[in-house]
């Protein structure tokens, strides 16, 4: 303790701020004793690319640039600052198409060796980006209306599009077996009074999925940015939280920042939502070499659980 397995830097994804370096610096002078690297990686088409990118006149194969670029930086900055803190080399995923599974299948081929683990995530139902604003959300949604008139409950219209997003969240998984699932019902952002058991497809995929995940030993990220978001609770929330712990996952901490002044931020709103849930175990990725450690991971990193209460560590009576 304490620990964060999700990033970004101003640096490599045009919505954060800051270098990399600052974002380390940062984690480094909050007292973080493990900490994650994980820029988005590349999109592969022109469409998918937003509109700060196209404003800096970025093209995909800049982007590729770019994250080889990152790993190349965060590898540095591995070396350079081991002695104060474990960073930890990964990265986010991107499902718009097929072809970003293709591609991403490729750069862990080309990269075995310098990436450690996935965050793995999902931002975008239909190719529309479903976190970027309410609008491009409400038009995502509107996919799933019916083109004529109908006498259809309303609510089956959001049944599909949850299901949708579960559905591209479980292709992820089987494919790829992300350590780390993130931002589980990011698809509730704009409606975070949604409950999934009001959907009962949507429902019996999100329960797939996370059986699926607990089965090859997942962590299930609680990241901070949903209180960053006007949440009350980070994600995932408290019904997807019960529904985690019934079926066996084992959860984690990111605070998910974009550049140096989000490192950390809203940690201690976390805790104490955490431990309003009873939350009475932790867990966090490390090497096998590093002494007590669980159940190992196929790209090498080992999942190892908090020892004592970590809610009475140190890192939280700063």
């Amino acid at each position: 303790m304490p620990f964060s397995h999700h990033s970004h830097s101003g640096q490599f994804c045009k919505h954060a701020k800051g270098t990399l370096e600052e974002v380390v610096l940062a984690a480094i002078k909050q007292g973080f004793r493990v900490y994650g690297l994980t820029e988005h990686v590349p999109r592969y088409s022109l469409d998918h690319l937003y509109p700060e990118e196209i404003e800096a006149g970025l093209s995909p194969d800049s982007l590729m640039k770019q994250f080889a670029d990152f790993l190349d930086e965060a590898h540095r900055l591995k070396s350079t600052y081991t002695s104060q803190i474990t960073l930890l080399v990964g990265l986010e995923t991107e499902y718009i198409t097929e072809d970003d599974l293709d591609m991403l299948s490729n750069i862990l081929s080309e990269h075995s060796n310098r990436i450690e683990y996935i965050v793995g995530s999902v931002h975008h139902v239909h190719e529309l980006p479903i976190d970027f604003d309410r609008a491009t959300f409400d038009d995502a949604l509107r996919r799933f209306a019916p083109t004529i008139k109908t006498d259809t409950p309303r609510a089956s219209h959001m049944d599909q599009f949850l299901s949708a997003y579960f559905d591209a969240q479980y292709t992820l998984l089987k494919r790829f077996r992300p350590e780390i699932i993130g931002h589980l019902d990011l698809c509730r952002l704009y409606n975070p009074g949604l409950r999934f058991s009001e959907y009962p497809d949507a429902y019996n995929k999100l329960e797939r999925n996370i059986s699926f995940a607990a089965s090859y030993g997942a962590l299930f990220e609680f990241n901070a940015a949903a209180l960053r978001k006007g949440w009350d609770t980070c994600y995932p929330g408290r019904d997807v939280v019960e529904l985690v712990h019934a079926l066996g996952g084992r959860f984690t901490l990111s605070d998910d920042s974009h550049g140096p002044q989000g490192v950390g931020e809203k940690y201690p709103e976390m805790r104490d939502y955490l431990c309003g849930l009873g939350v009475s175990e932790l867990w966090f990725l490390s090497h096998p070499t590093d002494g007590c450690v669980g159940h190992v991971f196929e790209r090498g990193l080992a999942a190892t659980r908090v020892g004592g209460e970590w809610w009475d560590d140190c890192f939280w009576k700063r």
